[in-house]
C-alpha cells in the first residue's frame, strides 16, 4: 500500500470515530442538562437497536449493490443532518430518541463499511490495518480533549461539533479509494445476516462466552450513558478531556494483550476483564465525597477502561475467531456483535435507567446517590464473573483455516 493510500485511510479513521466520539460521551451530560435527566438510558438504547439493525442494512443491501465508500459518503451526511436536528429538539424525550436512533441508523453501519473501504486496499491486512485503526481511537481522544477543552459538555455545542465533521468526512468519503460490492448476489436469509446459521457447532464453552457477554454489557452499558454525567456532577474539570485516559489505557492494553494471552491463557485474561469492571465501578462509587472528587480513584478506574474492554471484550473476539472454521467465523462474530452491541446494549441501558431514577428520586442529576447507583453494576460485574469462572473450559480445539 503506497503512503498516500495510507494518508488517505488513517484520515478516514480519525474522522469516523471524531465523530462518534465528539458527541457520544458528553451525551448523557447534555440531555440532563435539557431536562431529559430520567432518560439518559432510555436514549443510549437506541446504539442496540441501531447495531441490530445495522448488519441487515449492511449484509442486505450496502454490501450487494453499492460501492461501500457511496454508502458511507450518503450515510455520514445523513448523520451530520440527523446530529444537527437532534441539537435543535429541544427537551421532547420522544422527538429527542427518534433522532439519537436515526444519528446511530446512519453512523452504525459505517463502522463496518470504513473497515471494509481500508482492508479492500490493503496489500497485508494484519501488518497494516493495526497502524491505520490505531487512528480512529486518535480521532476519539482528539474529540474528547477538544469538548472539555471547551468545557461543552452539559451544552449542544458537541453535536453541532459532529454534525460539522461528519458533514466534512461525508463529502470525503466519495473520494476514498473505490470499493466496489464485496457480496455476491446469491440471497441471504435473515438468519445469515445476523450469524445465527453459523453457530449450531457451538460447544458448552461457546454458549457460557455468550452468556456472559450477554450479562456483562448490562454493567458496561452503566458506563457508557452515566459516566460523564457522574464525572461533571462530582465536580471533575473538562470530565470529557479526563475520559480519553480510557481510551490511551485501551490502545496500551491491545498491544500488551497477545502477550497476557500467552502468559496466562484465555480463560484468566477473560476472567481478569470481567473483575475490573467490578473494580472500577467501585472505585466511581468511593471516589467522591462532600468535598468533591478523589481523583487518584477516578483516574484509576477510568485508566482500567484498557483492561475492561480488552481483555473482555477484544479477548472474546479472538477466542470465537478461533474456535469457528473461516466459512463461519464471519457470522459467528456477527451473531457475537449482536448479543453484545445490540441485546446486551439495550437492556444494560434501560436498566440503568432504571437504577439512575431509583437512585435520583426522579430529579435531574442534583442529588444522585452516585455510591448506590454504581455499587450495582459492580455487584452485577463480579456475579457474571463468578458464572463464567465456573462454566467456561477452554479446552476446545482450535478450528482449522
Amino acid at each position: 500500500m503506497d503512503i498516500g493510500t495510507r494518508v488517505r485511510l488513517s484520515l478516514m479513521m480519525f474522522l469516523q470515530y471524531f465523530v462518534w466520539g465528539a458527541w457520544w460521551v458528553p451525551f448523557g451530560s447534555y440531555l440532563m442538562h435539557a431536562g431529559l435527566g430520567s432518560w439518559i438510558g432510555t436514549m443510549f438504547s437506541a446504539q442496540g437497536w441501531a447495531a441490530i439493525l445495522s448488519p441487515l442494512f449492511v449484509g442486505a443491501i450496502a454490501d450487494r449493490y453499492f460501492s461501500a465508500q457511496k454508502v458511507v459518503g450518503v450515510l455520514h451526511l445523513a448523520g451530520g443532518g440527523a446530529l444537527l436536528a437532534l441539537s435543535l429538539a429541544g427537551s421532547d424525550p420522544g422527538l429527542v430518541f427518534a433522532l439519537t436512533l436515526g444519528v446511530l441508523l446512519a453512523y452504525m453501519p459505517t463502522l463496518a463499511l470504513s473497515n471494509a473501504i481500508a482492508f479492500a486496499a490493503m496489500t497485508d491486512t494484519a501488518k497494516e490495518f493495526p497502524a491505520i485503526r490505531v487512528l480512529g481511537t486518535i480521532g476519539w481522544i482528539v474529540a474528547g480533549l477538544l469538548v472539555g477543552w471547551l468545557g461543552a459538555e452539559e451544552t449542544a455545542l458537541p453535536l453541532r461539533m459532529a454534525a460539522g465533521v461528519s458533514v466534512l468526512y461525508g463529502l470525503y468519503a466519495f473520494t476514498l479509494p473505490a470499493t466496489p460490492p464485496a457480496a455476491s448476489s446469491k440471497r441471504v436469509g435473515l438468519a445469515g445476516l445476523l450469524g445465527l446459521d453459523a453457530i449450531k457447532g457451538g460447544d458448552r464453552s461457546f454458549w457460557a462466552l455468550i452468556g456472559c457477554s450477554l450479562l456483562l454489557m448490562i454493567p458496561l452499558s452503566f458506563y457508557y450513558a452515566y459516566a460523564n454525567p457522574f464525572l461533571v456532577g462530582v465536580g471533575v474539570g473538562a470530565a470529557a478531556g479526563v475520559q480519553t485516559i480510557g481510551q490511551v489505557s485501551e490502545v496500551g492494553f491491545l498491544l500488551l494483550l497477545p502477550l497476557f494471552l500467552r502468559w496466562f491463557g484465555m480463560k484468566t485474561v477473560l476472567l481478569v476483564g470481567m473483575l475490573a469492571w467490578t473494580a472500577r465501578y467501585a472505585l466511581f462509587a468511593f471516589g467522591f465525597d462532600a468535598g468533591g472528587p478523589h481523583m487518584p480513584m477516578l483516574l484509576v478506574a477510568l485508566a482500567l477502561h484498557g483492561v475492561c474492554f480488552d481483555f473482555f471484550l477484544v479477548a472474546g473476539q479472538i477466542w470465537v475467531d478461533q474456535r469457528f472454521p473461516t466459512e463461519t467465523r464471519g457470522r459467528a462474530q456477527s451473531f457475537l456483535a449482536l448479543v453484545t452491541w445490540g441485546v446486551g446494549s439495550i437492556i444494560g441501558s434501560l436498566l440503568a435507567n432504571a437504577v439512575y431514577v431509583a437512585h435520583s428520586g426522579g430529579t435531574n442529576g442534583h442529588e444522585v446517590d452516585w455510591t448506590g447507583f454504581w455499587l450495582i453494576p459492580s455487584a452485577l460485574a463480579a456475579v457474571v464473573a463468578v458464572v463464567f469462572a465456573l462454566s467456561f473450559r477452554d479446552s476446545a480445539k482450535r478450528a482449522g483455516n
